[in-house]
């Protein structure tokens, strides 16, 4: 009985270490790129960016380019925002 339930728990449990971890390593990406995790996601949001945390990770892993070009793109978002606030 305690087996079983230790495995119910670590399956939630599971879910929240992944994340952790894409966090992480998303947030290694932006910092190379000159950006925080929360600026690099702020800015996505911005530009309508809807990649998931999972797979902007994969890109961070298989292909730093491709994350630069994202990232550039999150930089675009955050500039246009700043002018937005100067004028309104």
């Amino acid at each position: 009985m305690m087996a079983l339930s230790n495995n119910y728990k670590h399956r939630k449990l599971r879910k929240r270490d992944f994340r952790s971890l894409w966090i992480t390593r998303i947030g290694v990406a932006a910092k190379i790129n000159g950006l925080s995790y929360s600026k690099f996601m702020h800015g996505l949001k911005l530009q309508g960016c809807e990649i998931n945390r999972k797979w902007l990770s994969e890109i961070a892993i298989s292909d730093p380019m491709a994350f630069s070009t994202v990232a550039a793109s999150a930089k675009q978002g955050l500039a246009g925002q700043g002018s937005e606030a100067l004028v309104g």
